[in-house]
């Protein structure tokens, strides 16, 4: 293990850092072909439950980009398997659960989760990292509503009428299912932390189709509860990202976050000026700008990092997961230009 580089933590935690820290969401994938090598002979499921392979997957963005944070490779569906809800991976469509839940019954029988033993597979990982890396390594989890979201749905979905429904309709079994679930994710990240995890991220991708006041009604409770009770046990910096949730960041701010995710749709300085510099953010280029020109992304990402107010608290990152086919020579570059000579 070389030097440490605690940049990213430095910026989450809002001090002083030389530069900008950069990560990626998604940074180890199917962009790279280091990876696909590996899903020739290995499925998603497996590199999350084989701690040497994880760690390898995990590693390996670090090795060939110098991103200054890792995040462990898993998946958000992955802690919902010891608690009952059985899917399979469909190619083109995400994840599909076979037993959606339709009743407050099918909540009360969901199964509690033993972490040392259900999922003791990412905390190997974890551990293996720790080890390993010069970088911090986040852990992180979906955020409650969207696993919910497939939970009740079964998959994807483009309308939720299934899953809206239950939160209007059987209100009693949506908030017993978002205490169970911001309960054990909180209790899954704190084990993330125990195994090496340095920051943790919860992972809102379906929560923009809220309404505000839905998410002040039905989920804002439950996240807070959930940031407060992993602040209460930890110090690491927790960040909260979801996607076109613009209308929604002054309360994600409010749950106690320490940095605040931004999509590529809302603009950073703006956004951040809104919630006054209170937390820290991150974001948040368009991740389809990275099939273009060399020319017009350098353009783009100058132009973010020169909107930026000097203020301790930012991180460079796109605005959702980097996409499949990404060409790695434009990622190297994005790097190097944030990283700066």
């Amino acid at each position: 293990m070389t030097v440490f580089n605690d940049r990213f933590l430095k910026a989450c935690r809002r001090e002083e850092t030389d530069r900008p820290p950069v990560w990626f969401m998604r940074q180890a994938g199917r962009y790279q072909a280091d990876y696909r090598e590996v899903r020739k002979t290995h499925t998603l499921v497996d590199i999350c439950k084989i701690p040497e392979l994880c760690a390898q997957v995990t590693l390996s963005p670090i090795q060939q980009f110098g991103f200054d944070a890792a995040i462990v490779f898993s998946d958000i569906m992955i802690p919902l398997e010891p608690m009952g809800i059985d899917f399979h991976y469909k190619e083109g469509v995400g994840p599909v659960i076979s037993n959606p839940l339709t009743s407050k019954r099918d909540v009360e029988n969901l199964n509690p989760i033993d972490f040392g033993k259900d999922l003791q597979y990412t905390g190997a990982s974890l551990t293996i990292l720790k080890n390993e890396l010069n970088v911090p390594c986040l852990g992180f989890v979906g955020a409650p509503f969207t696993l919910a979201s497939y939970m009740i749905e079964g998959g994807p979905s483009k309308s939720y009428i299934k899953l809206k429904n239950f939160m209007y309709g059987q209100t009693e079994a949506w908030h017993l299912l978002m205490d169970k679930l911001a309960t054990n994710m909180a209790d899954y990240l704190l084990y993330q932390v125990e195994s090496g995890a340095m920051a943790v991220q919860i992972f809102d991708s379906w929560v923009g189709i809220l309404s505000q006041a839905d998410f002040k009604e039905f989920i804002f409770p439950h996240m807070q509860k959930m940031v407060q009770y992993i602040k209460s046990k930890t110090d690491v910096p927790v960040v909260i990202f979801g996607t076109n949730s613009s209308h929604l960041l002054l309360d994600m701010k409010a749950t106690g976050a320490d940095v605040v995710g931004i999509d590529w749709k809302t603009d950073v300085a703006e956004a951040w000026k809104s919630m006054n510099y209170e937390v820290a953010v991150q974001g948040n280029l368009d991740p389809t700008l990275l099939f273009g020109d060399w020319s017009l992304i350098e353009k783009r990402a100058t132009k973010l990092l020169d909107s930026i107010p000097n203020k301790p608290g930012y991180i460079f990152n796109l605005g959702h997961g980097i996409l499949p086919k990404t060409p790695e020579e434009n990622v190297r570059q994005l790097v190097k230009l944030v990283q700066g000579p």
